[in-house]
Order: structure tokens, then C-alpha cells, then sequence
């Protein structure tokens, strides 16, 4: 009979562990562990279906940017701060004093 072995795998960064966490202790991102059931191998090794990414490092200056669609906030300041107006599907992250504002930007919010 094949043994089967649960391990939670973190998203983010890969930090294993036996049990579901709220927060990585390798990241600190919350809800970024997925479960991952291993079998055991004959000789006696566990392997399982790893949600490997096989990306490898680039050099910046070989990178090119492309141009998107931005579209006006309204306030000046912030429109500089964001290059031009906030970009449709983007994710901006405001700070004011302490605390953070998520904003997503879809098609009902332009």
C-alpha cells in the first residue's frame, strides 16, 4: 500500500510545513500556504506534484517596459507620484501616516 504524507506549502516563498498556518514564518504572508499530499518512493523518499516555476534571473538593462494605458485620478500630485494616472487591473498601495489603503482598479472603478 502507498503511503501517502500532507505537507502545506507556502506560495510565496516554498516554507514547508506539516500543518496549515495563518502566517508563513518564512515571509510573514498571510494565507499563502497550499496542501500538497507526497507518496512514497520505493526507495523509501517522498515526491510529490511540487508547483515548481522555473524562471530564471535576468539582467535589468535587458528587460523591456511597455507602455499602458493610464487613466487620471483627478489629483495632480498623485497622478505624478503614480507616472501619469493609475493603470487599469493595477494594484496601488497608499500610505497615509500608519496605516496602508489597498486600492484595486477594475472596469467598474474607472
Amino acid at each position: 500500500m502507498t503511503k501517502v504524507k500532507t505537507v502545506f506549502v507556502c506560495n510565496s516563498c516554498g516554507y514547508e510545513s506539516a500543518k496549515w498556518l495563518g502566517k508563513c514564518p518564512g515571509c510573514n504572508e498571510w494565507n499563502s500556504f497550499y496542501e500538497e499530499k507526497l507518496t512514497k518512493a520505493k526507495d523509501g523518499s517522498f515526491s510529490g506534484d511540487k508547483k515548481t516555476k522555473s524562471i530564471k534571473p535576468s539582467k535589468l538593462n535587458s528587460v523591456e517596459g511597455k507602455e499602458a494605458i493610464r487613466t487620471s485620478t483627478g489629483v495632480n500630485e498623485l497622478d505624478r507620484v503614480l507616472g501619469g494616472g493609475i493603470v487599469k487591473g493595477s494594484l496601488v498601495l497608499l500610505r497615509r501616516g500608519t496605516r496602508y489603503r489597498k486600492i484595486n482598479v477594475n472596469s467598474s472603478n474607472l
